[in-house]
């Protein structure tokens, strides 16, 4: 099933537990609906806060240092998050009764921004009352690849009249020590780290959480967290045991909190930009395939 929404191609999975909707562009997951309440938990992009809901990220995550990096010598430009967010070059590849599949081939435009043969592939499958969000990519070309990989969904928070904000908190599957790695004024990650919580599984919502940007949680031991509230319990869970990585963002004071697995993060202050050896970066031997999923399970 396809709606046109603001203009914008929106295709859309249901069964009896939920509905969701992806857009064309950007392959962007807009929409989780509960079924038997009309609940909607992703952000609806209100574009006086923050105009997206779920952008995919690829081949880089967050910003790179002057908007660039290098490449056997050779500057290229990209924009924070790559090239897939907002892309309206995404095609549809197969639709089932019960997902999406969206991809996109490397082209002679890609090609001057970022000099690999590669086709990125996202699916989205819909099973009682949880989404997999899986992605597949593979190196077309004669030379190894280097890439990063991650979501980027936003869950509203609150849901419900009578909550705030502050009833909600994130509840991890175990007690971590959780240090997040500040960001400069350029988007890039310093040394200087702040702790988040010491041996505790719960990060508790306020509104002057994000006040210094994302939390950024590099190799994290746990592989699961749910969103809560005080009030109405248990809202999602978020599974992302292919990931490495976690970040944890909103607009200060915004009414949405993003649950964010990475493979990779930013380019760190001290990064001398060459793409090979960039923080976190995935390196795809030719031919080969690499592969990565996250759920998301509504309670």
């Amino acid at each position: 099933m396809e709606l046109e929404v603001n203009k914008l191609l929106v295709y859309r999975l249901q069964n009896e537990k939920l509905s969701i909707g992806v857009k064309l562009t950007g392959a962007e997951l807009c929409s989780i609906k509960k079924i038997k309440t009309g609940t909607e938990y992703i952000w609806q992009a209100n574009p006086e806060i923050w105009s997206s809901h779920a952008p995919n990220l690829f081949p880089i995550i967050g910003a790179l240092k002057n908007g660039e990096f290098l490449f056997n010598n050779k500057a290229y430009q990209l924009p924070k998050h790559g090239i897939i967010r907002n892309n309206s070059n995404i095609q549809l590849k197969e639709q089932n009764p019960d997902s999406l599949i969206f991809n996109l081939k490397y082209s002679k435009e890609t090609l001057k921004s970022y000099p690999f043969k590669f086709n990125f592939e996202i699916k989205f499958q819909l099973k009682e009352k949880t989404l997999t969000v899986s992605h597949k990519i593979t190196n077309l070309d004669e030379k190894s690849m280097y890439f990063s990989v991650g979501g980027h969904p936003a869950f509203n928070a609150p849901l419900y009249e009578g909550e705030s904000y502050e009833d909600y908190y994130l509840e991890f599957d175990r007690n971590l020590d959780l240090n997040t790695y500040l960001l400069n004024e350029e988007g890039l990650i310093s040394s200087k780290t702040r702790t988040v919580i010491r041996n505790d599984n719960k990060i508790e919502l306020h509104r002057n959480l994000f006040d210094t940007d994302a939390l950024i949680f590099k190799n994290i031991e746990s592989k699961k967290v749910a969103l809560k509230s005080k009030k109405s319990g248990r809202v999602l869970t978020v599974e992302y045991s292919d990931f490495k990585d976690l970040g944890i963002w909103a607009k200060p004071a915004a009414p949405y909190v993003c649950i964010e697995p990475w493979f990779g993060y930013a380019d760190v202050e001290g990064t001398t930009q060459d793409l090979k050896t960039k923080e976190g970066i995935i390196e795809l031997m030719p031919s080969e395939t690499f592969d990565a999923s996250y759920t998301i399970t509504i309670a």
